[in-house]
């Protein structure tokens, strides 16, 4: 029987406002639009739940999708939904 893996929102990085590589590039460079759906994170380090909103982003002609939001002033988590 094979059991088949599901995708899950999973941490991808913790970076400061308007300086974190994602998806290669510089993501506060590029225009966020909002999906209008949120998903519950965990924060890495503290372990505290967090509501965050799903943005997707067009780079270089491809779209990706990736939650964020502020773990504390300036300092904002990033996850991918990724196996």
């Amino acid at each position: 029987m094979k059991i088949k893996k599901s995708k899950t929102w999973q941490h991808e990085i913790t970076g400061f406002d308007g300086n974190t590589i994602l998806f290669g590039v510089n993501i506060f460079a590029y225009k966020w639009k909002s999906t209008g759906r949120h998903v519950k994170v965990c924060d890495p380090l503290y372990k505290q739940e967090y509501s965050f909103p799903i943005y997707t982003v067009v780079i270089d002609g491809q779209e990706h999708e990736f939650a964020a939001g502020e773990f504390s002033n300036c300092v904002w988590g990033f996850y991918i939904l990724k196996y």
